[in-house]
């Protein structure tokens, strides 16, 4: 059984060197999350936050944070470490039954309609030999 204490999160946010002063802007747009503490680091280019699952995940905030225009660190060591993070997260939200918010668009939906659309879409994960026939 998870303990509820467990959904208390806190990680670094790593942007990359350019363009500058990143940091500085995502920590004033962080802290005026509700739910959210931000605090500045002492290393350059991080900004460390505070969070409970049941809120935000890491890969929704940095999702959310690239769509504003910011650029994270994707050296590979950063990248692996935030896939890692993203999978534990999604699976104790999961396991404690914590579901999305309503804003967010189910991404499964999104992919069913878009192939529901496509010409070939009765093709889709058949064989080649099998299309050829039809």
């Amino acid at each position: 059984m998870i303990n509820p204490f467990d959904l208390d999160k806190q990680r670094e946010l790593v942007f990359a060197n350019e363009p500058a002063n990143q940091a500085v802007r995502a920590l004033a747009i962080l802290s005026g999350l509700p739910n959210m503490h931000a605090f500045s680091s002492a290393k350059p280019n991080v900004v460390v936050i505070q969070y409970n699952l049941r809120d935000y995940t890491l890969s929704s905030l940095e999702h959310a944070l690239e769509h504003e225009g910011f650029q994270l660190d994707h050296s590979f060591l950063h990248h692996v470490g935030r896939n890692i993070i993203y999978y534990c997260e999604d699976t104790t939200r999961h396991n404690m039954e914590i579901r999305d918010h309503v804003t967010k668009r189910n991404e499964k939906d999104v992919f069913v309609g878009l192939q529901s659309q496509h010409p070939h879409h009765e093709h889709a994960g058949k064989p080649l030999a099998q299309r050829e026939f039809e």
